[in-house]
C-alpha cells in the first residue's frame, strides 16, 4: 500500500500516474482528472493559474489519504498529483487515482478524495481571460472561506 502525492508546475502525464496505483491484487483502478476548460460563465478562459502553500498543502493530501484508508479498508494505492503555474484549456490540473481489489472501493474513495482536496488543501485558482483579466476563483467547498 502506497501513497504517491505531488504538487509540482509539471504537466500531468495520467497514464504515468494510473500505472503507479496498478497491483496484481487489484481489479479496479478508478480515476479522476480536472481539466482546465476553455470558459466560465460567458468569458473565454485562456489558461487557469494555481498557486499553493506546499507545506501545508502536502500535509493535507497526506490526511485526506489515511482518512480514505480508514474508510476503505480494501483501497491498495493512492495517487494525487496536482498541478501548479499556468494550465491552459484541455490540460490536467488534478488527477486522483485509486487502486482496490473492487470498483465500488475505489469509485467512492476517488469521489471523497476530490472533495475533501477542494474543502481543506490550500491550492488557489486564478482564471485568466482572453481579454487580459483575470480572477481568483474560491471553492465553494473550501472550509476556511467565510
Amino acid at each position: 500500500m502506497s501513497d504517491f502525492l505531488s504538487i509540482s508546475p509539471e504537466p500531468l502525464d495520467v497514464g504515468t500516474i494510473s500505472s503507479l496505483v496498478s497491483h496484481e491484487t487489484c481489479g479496479a483502478i478508478s480515476l479522476f482528472v480536472g481539466t482546465t476548460r476553455n470558459n466560465f460563465e460567458g468569458k473565454n478562459v485562456q489558461s487557469l493559474e494555481y498557486e499553493a502553500y506546499e507545506p501545508m498543502a502536502k500535509k493535507e493530501l497526506k490526511n485526506i489519504c489515511m482518512e480514505m484508508r480508514s474508510l476503505w479498508k480494501d483501497i491498495v494505492n493512492i495517487a494525487i498529483y496536482h498541478r501548479l503555474g499556468l494550465v491552459p484549456p484541455k490540460e490536467a490540473s488534478v488527477v486522483i487515482a485509486i487502486s482496490s481489489p473492487h470498483r465500488q472501493s475505489s469509485l467512492d474513495a476517488v469521489s471523497y478524495a476530490i472533495e475533501h482536496l477542494k474543502q481543506k488543501v490550500p491550492i488557489w485558482k486564478k482564471e485568466l481571460y482572453s481579454d487580459g483579466d483575470s480572477d481568483w476563483k474560491e471553492n465553494k467547498e473550501c472550509q476556511w472561506v467565510k
